[in-house]
Formats: structure tokens, sequence, C-alpha cells
């Protein structure tokens, strides 16, 4: 299944895709997608409603609605940095020994085609193309890598944008340039585990105004998606609901020489395969 929520901004309603362009409400079944959805059975709660709406032609057309990301406000948004092997060559960065975790504000989380606010007093935004790990079973202490595949509820398309001026020249942590507003697009929708065949051979790719600029696979990936569950289950409670982003391929604006930084009017546009697209529009400071 595909699920996404459709509706304005904080008033998004749950649904399912149907096809290229239908969807089963599911706003009468399920408050939102969000912890108490996931802890309470997740997607397999809802497979039988949307089969028996689908079947009696209860499927409504999306349109241009808009589409918010398809998860509820998380717990937590847990990211994992340097971890595609031909991303890190790019920054000129050692390969990790162990997956290297930061965290991102959970209110940086907005639809896949939502504007991206460039913040106050930033010089160096930019763009990485990455995949989401929706957790689905609150994951503790967990026992084996193979374990971790029974926790996650899907996978989904995000864009972790960054300020690295914020991020590194600023001093600390990497939060303060990870977590602006706008700062994590999410979507189009949570793909369930069933419908991906292999979440480690799947291509990337991110536009601006239309030049390709990351090109990349989950193939190259140094610590995959089930090793880092598990990894980080043994340093902290991941709750149902929560995201967690696992990194990006080579071609952010920082590997560029001369390096290429986000401007207000660029266009981003990202893909991975199965996973579907976003469009985002950068707007400057408020």
């Amino acid at each position: 299944m595909k699920l996404l929520r459709i509706g304005p901004a904080g008033a998004e309603r749950p649904a399912v895709l149907v096809g290229d362009d239908g969807y089963v409400d599911l706003s009468d079944v399920v408050a939102d997608f969000d912890e108490a959805f996931f802890a309470g059975g997740g997607p397999e709660s809802v497979r039988g409603v949307v089969a028996e709406r689908t079947e009696r032609g209860q499927v409504h057309l999306l349109g241009g609605q808009r589409i918010g990301a398809p998860i509820a406000r998380p717990h937590q948004i847990i990211c994992v940095g340097l971890n595609y092997s031909d991303h890190a060559a790019e920054t000129g960065q050692a390969v990790p020994s162990e997956p290297i975790l930061f965290t991102k504000s959970p209110n940086t989380l907005v639809g896949p085609n939502d504007d991206v606010r460039i913040p106050r007093g930033s010089t160096k935004p930019d763009w990485e193309v990455e995949l989401g790990i929706v957790i689905g079973t609150r994951s503790s202490y967990l026992d084996s890598v193979e374990q971790a595949r029974d926790h996650i509820a899907g996978w989904t398309l995000v864009n972790d944008v960054s300020e690295r001026a914020f991020q590194l020249e600023r001093g600390g942590q990497w939060l303060k340039g990870k977590s602006a507003e706008t700062f994590n697009p999410a979507g189009p929708w949570l793909v369930t585990p069933d419908e991906i065949p292999d979440v480690n051979d799947l291509g990337m790719t991110l536009d601006v105004n239309g030049v390709r600029r990351q090109t990349g696979s989950t193939a190259t990936m140094i610590f995959d998606p089930y090793v880092i569950v598990h990894y980080i289950s043994q340093f902290l409670v991941l709750e149902p609901g929560d995201l967690i982003n696992t990194g990006t391929p080579p071609g952010v604006g920082m590997g560029f020489r001369p390096e290429i930084w986000l401007q207000a009017g660029d266009v981003m546009e990202l893909a991975i395969d199965g996973l579907g697209r976003q469009r985002q529009t950068v707007i400057p400071p408020r």
C-alpha cells in the first residue's frame, strides 16, 4: 500500500493511493497516520477497509489537491550522516566505522511539494535526496539486524535540506544546520515494505532548475536500513511513527567546485524508484 495525507497544512486527511491518481479516504476510520495509528496495527489494520472500498468504487480523484507529509509530526527524526561511500569520498571524509547519528527537529516536516524556506542568515543552503524509514513498532535493544525488519512500517522519499554554514562553521552539533522550518519535505507517500522488492537497490535522483545534481543508489549505503534500525535501538527508543533519514548519495551542493548553494526561486525535483517524486520551490527568509 501507499499511504498519503491530503489537504491543507495542519488539516490533512489520511488516505491510501489507488492506481496513479485515485485514493480511498480513511478519515472516518483513523484519526491520522500518527504514533497511535502505527502502534495500533499500522497499515495492516486498514488493508481490509481499503480493499472493500476499492471494490465498491469508493475511490476519489486526487487531482490537484495538496499532499502533505505521509505521516503526522513524529516523536523524533533521527538522521544518519555520511552513509554513502561515494558521498563520503565526495566530501573528503573517511568512511565511518559506525553510523553517525544526529537529530532533526520534528517540526521541519512538510509535504513533498511544499515550499522550502531559506532561514535568516543563511549563506550555504543545500539539498540531499534520501530514503526515509518510518518505524512501525516500538524498538529498543533489538536482538538482531533481522529483527529490525519487523519494526519498519515502510519507506518514504525525503529531502534532508541543510544549511552548511550553520552545520559546519558555527560549532557544536549538526542540529542547527538541519532544523530550520520546512527543512524536511517527505512523501508523497509511505510505501509499505511489500511494495519494494529490494530496498537496497533503489535509484535516486535530484535536479535543481532542471539540471541533474544527484544520481545514486541505495546500493552504495554503508549501513543498510535494517542495520540502522538495529543500531539506533541500542542507544535510544524508537517510537511508532518515528522517521529516520538514512543519508544521501553524492552530488550535494557542497561537493561541487566551486560549491553550489540554493537560491530563492530555485526548484528542486527529486525521486527514488518506487517511492514517488517531489518538487519544491525555494523561497526567501521571512
